[in-house]
């Protein structure tokens, strides 16, 4: 049996440069991860089927969930003469925007590498990855970095500076394929992707707040107003800085003290709102 740990994304940055042939839009962002994780438990059976439980009543157990996808596609790529028992330890918020169903995934294709002794390398694994979602390859790789195409181009960056990140999360979520289907190109805000990775290089706090941004954040905005109020609300209440993650709908807020983001939390209405204050991890 293995556990293994699914952190949560943020995105400092995220930018759509066009859209590919396939549809698919052509990404540039900054992502990093959080020390709010879910926790995959695996483990080998005799029967050749994959079994799959959670701790949320309302996961789906068979393909439509990503942990069971990527199950499903190392079986298939690598043949091993086991089933699974896979338990998901539910803890990130779905449709969040927080890549919590592709962390998930890239978990378990972690686990099943060790736990079958695969011995496939990093990019090995993030060429299963693809197959899945493209967010699955950056939870592969699982530290900071700028992410760009499909997802598939990962290049590594330093961890950012330290800090507190407060994750506000309304009772509800967002599809993403829903919000990349009214993107239109010519009308984004785009944001200065160059300046986040150089704030994060140079360990500039000031400057990351400055110019952290979301090209999807209007989208989002224009069809769910509580997200716009959510960033509003934590600038009022004296964050460095607020952006949406993702797709939405949670809105993350930095501090530089543990005081200030426990403060922040504990003045917002818990019936409203979904809230955790963690850590970047790496």
């Amino acid at each position: 049996m293995f556990i293994e740990k699914a952190p949560a994304k943020i995105n400092l940055a995220l930018d759509i440069i066009g859209k590919y042939e396939d549809n698919y839009h052509n990404l540039s962002m900054v992502m990093t991860t959080v020390d709010l994780y879910d926790r995959i438990i695996i483990q080998k059976i005799n029967e050749d089927k994959i079994i799959l439980e959670s701790n949320r009543y309302y996961l789906p157990n068979d393909r439509r969930n990503l942990v069971y996808k990527a199950a499903q596609i190392m079986k298939e790529k690598y043949n091993y003469d086991k089933g699974l028992k896979i338990y998901i330890d539910k803890k990130i918020p779905i449709a969040a925007g927080l890549a919590g169903g592709s962390s998930n995934a890239a978990a378990t294709i972690r686990a099943i590498n060790k736990l079958f002794k695969l011995e496939l390398s990093l990019d090995e694994m993030i060429n299963v990855g693809k197959e899945i979602g493209s967010d699955v390859p950056f939870c592969l790789y699982n530290k900071t970095a700028l992410v760009e195409g499909k997802g598939e181009i990962i290049k590594p960056l330093p961890i950012p500076p330290k800090c507190w990140i407060i994750l506000v999360k309304p009772h509800f979520g967002v599809s993403t394929k829903e919000i990349f289907a009214k993107v239109k190109l010519n009308s984004l805000e785009h944001p200065n992707v160059n300046e986040v990775v150089k704030a994060i290089n140079n360990k500039d706090y000031y400057n990351l707040c400055k110019s952290i941004g979301n090209a999807l954040e209007e989208v989002t905005f224009s069809k769910y107003k509580e997200v716009k109020i959510i960033k509003e609300k934590l600038l009022y209440l004296g964050v460095d800085a607020a952006l949406m993650s993702g797709s939405g709908p949670t809105v993350f807020g930095l501090v530089l003290k543990e005081r200030k983001a426990k403060k922040i939390i504990n003045s917002l209405d818990k019936n409203q709102y979904e809230t955790h204050a963690v850590r970047i991890l790496g």
